[in-house]
């Protein structure tokens, strides 16, 4: 296993994260097999979302906030209860093929790590299960 860090700019962002794991990858010698990215943040998150167009990364921030608000009910005395929210929509892992050392991608593909509550250091962890 091997621990990615990411260095996150904004309270909210969506951070391009491929050639990163990609690296991971490389560096644990699967060629063919599973790739797993998981997070340990409970304000984070990560998905598999288009890298062509930055506009879509604005959409889908703008999405989760037209759908998650901050309510005055909410308990949490951090005041970061929306961006626990959205991080169980979005979810803490993400699962690739790998094929010829290779992840698995889409033409406008990319991994990107999700940032709620931010900005802050934070760490994905990559691992490879090799095919037999």
């Amino acid at each position: 296993m091997t621990t990615v860090s990411i260095q996150t700019m904004h309270q909210q962002q969506l951070v391009d994260i491929t050639a990163k794991i990609q690296e991971a990858v490389t560096a644990s010698g699967c060629r063919a097999g599973v790739c797993h990215v998981s997070i340990a943040h409970t304000t984070a998150g990560l998905t598999i979302n288009e890298n062509a167009d930055p506009d879509v990364t604005h959409d889908l921030l703008l999405s989760l906030d037209a759908m998650v608000h901050d309510l005055p009910s909410f308990r949490h005395g951090e005041g970061n209860s929306t961006a626990h929210v959205k991080s169980s929509l979005v979810g803490a892992s993400v699962a690739v093929p790998v094929h010829d050392g290779h992840l698995v991608l889409g033409t406008w593909q990319a991994i990107y790590f999700c940032e709620f509550d931010g900005p802050r250091q934070r760490h994905a962890w990559v691992s490879c299960v090799k095919e037999a």
